[in-house]
């Protein structure tokens, strides 16, 4: 009941413009990811279509980080990655999971989910006696061992899926997939009456105002901008000079960042914005040809190796950051955790298995190495690695291509065939990386080379007879 009367005593405080200082020096944290935006589809990445004023500004009072990297080019590896600091192929988590794909690799869909003993960022925040959340995306499993709550996470709004619709499911158009529903804790389904970018917005500020008496991490995993293509009618008249889905991305994209500036408000108001910190990122390249997203001036898409794939904009909010600074050295999503951790007041030396680094040394000017000597990435035969300026692709199906990313962002001038020694030595790095890698979990059954062998045994015997 104490709480409860501090809590509204603040509330109405701020209400009043009180500027009011917080319970706690220990940072807050939120984490604000949105879904298969295009490197280029934002007004602080250039763009003069989109219309993003409050990312244009929190990018004024942010370091930006013109080569952040994604460690998977689709979205549940990329997610599996950043939330437990590791390449996702380290405990297999390889491949997209989505109703139906899994059937082709021997496990039943809901089974495929973040392995149980994998710690996530929201297990290393509450070590350090942070409140934690996820509002929003999941798409870690759809089974309940798999679930947000028992993942390290202290409260969940959100869907367990990996898309569905912006708009509150009637009983006609009910989606018979149970990931998809609107869920809030543990199997408390209940659908929005709200465009759902709003109800995510709306969630962590109310969220916010219950958790003023503790640090809290807030990881808010906005579906917006992955399809459907969803607007609402009065974004869509924002852009009367678009059409068809390039129209619907324009809007889609002023909606989440009317979102953020609502938290962004709200953070003024209470008086906490200079002990919060805001990272900003998206959690793959833009899929061009889904949602008309664009890359520029990167080559390549979402589920490519090339740049258009893997760069992401970030954006990170410290609270002695004042003014816009740049960071030109690659970093990775994989980095967030343990900056996170490091914020809190957390050891590096707890985090021995993790492949993110911790980034304020470096952006303190105490370390003045790079972060990543090599940057790998990995699905299925198809492999790339990063080291200095260099960049290298294998393929299954074609030679290797080799670039300068000093000189050729946009991957235009293979230079493979000048550079032979480099080409193998660049494959030798990623060759090495891949055999600390573990099999994808969900082949781990065999299944098919024990349907092959029957196959095989099938026609010698009809082929005896």
């Amino acid at each position: 009941m104490v709480l409860k009367r501090l809590k509204i005593l603040l509330l109405l405080f701020s209400f009043y413009g009180v500027e009011i200082n917080a319970q706690h020096t220990t940072p807050n944290i939120i984490l604000i990811l949105s879904d298969d935006a295009g490197y280029a589809d934002f007004g602080f990445q250039g763009s003069q279509v989109m219309c993003t004023p409050a990312l244009d500004q929190l990018a004024k009072e942010s370091i930006s980080f013109p080569q952040a990297y994604v460690a998977g080019a689709v979205c549940g590896p990329s997610r599996a990655a950043l939330l437990t600091g590791r390449y996702q192929q380290r405990f297999g988590f390889e491949e997209n999971n989505v109703p139906g794909y899994m059937q082709n690799y021997c496990i039943e869909d809901d089974q495929m989910g973040l392995p149980l003993e994998e710690r996530t960022i929201g297990n290393y925040m509450q070590s350090l006696g942070y409140t934690t959340g996820i509002i929003g995306k999941w798409h870690m499993g759809n089974d309940d061992v798999f679930h947000p709550l028992k993942r390290g996470f202290d409260f969940f709004y959100g869907f367990r899926g990996g898309a569905r619709s912006y708009w509150s499911f009637s009983e006609e158009n009910k989606n018979s997939r149970e990931e998809d529903y609107m869920e809030r804790g543990f199997r408390n389904f209940e659908e929005p009456d709200q465009y759902l970018t709003d109800a995510f917005t709306e969630e962590t500020i109310q969220f916010i105002d219950d958790n003023l008496d503790t640090p809290f991490f807030l990881f808010l995993s906005f579906n917006a901008v992955h399809t459907p293509m969803d607007a609402k009618e009065e974004d869509l008249a924002q852009f009367p000079t678009l059409e068809g889905n390039r129209k619907k991305l324009a809007a889609m994209t002023y909606g989440m960042d009317r979102g953020c500036q609502k938290i962004f408000d709200h953070l003024k108001k209470l008086g906490i914005e200079k002990n919060t910190v805001i990272i900003y990122t998206n959690d793959n390249g833009g899929p061009t040809d889904a949602n008309s997203s664009d890359n520029s001036p990167l080559s390549g898409t979402k589920a490519s190796h090339y740049e258009g794939g893997i760069r992401v904009p970030f954006l990170m909010k410290l609270p002695n950051v004042s003014s816009q600074d740049i960071y030109q050295q690659p970093i990775s999503t994989l980095d967030i955790l343990p900056t996170c951790f490091a914020l809190g007041g957390g050891e590096d030396k707890i985090l021995e298995t993790i492949d993110g680094v911790n980034l304020l040394p470096y952006l303190q000017n105490a370390n003045s190495e790079i972060p990543h000597k090599e940057l790998y990435w990995k699905k299925e035969n198809r492999g790339a690695v990063r080291s200095g300026n260099w960049k290298f692709l294998r393929f299954p199906d074609r030679p290797a291509e080799l670039y300068d990313l000093s000189k050729d962002i946009g991957e235009t001038n293979n230079l493979a065939a000048i550079f032979p020694e480099k080409v193998k030595e660049m494959y030798q790095m990623l060759f090495n990386w891949e055999t600390t890698l573990s099999r994808p979990r969900w082949q781990l059954q065999r299944k098919y080379e024990k349907a092959a062998m029957e196959r095989i045994d099938k026609y010698k015997k009809a082929k005896t007879n």
